[in-house]
């Protein structure tokens, strides 16, 4: 399932409205870091491993559209 994902940045937050996610990270974007606890936090939520949720567009920006393959 495709969601759009909309990252803040010095936040610890988490919130889903239909095919909508706005997550706070506390990671700054540097060398990937954000980006891995982005994925970290949508696994955890969705129940499945990190390698099950990828990252399709928007690798450097804070608007994101992201997959998350259930089996």
């Amino acid at each position: 399932m495709l969601y759009k994902v909309h990252v803040e940045f010095n936040r610890d937050s988490f919130i889903i409205n239909e095919d909508q996610i706005s997550i706070g990270i506390k990671s700054k974007p540097v060398k990937g870091k954000a980006n891995k606890e982005i994925i970290k936090k949508l696994a955890q939520h969705f129940g499945v491993s990190t390698s099950q949720v990828i990252i399709r567009s928007g690798q450097k920006s804070r608007e994101k559209i992201v997959e998350v393959l259930k089996k």
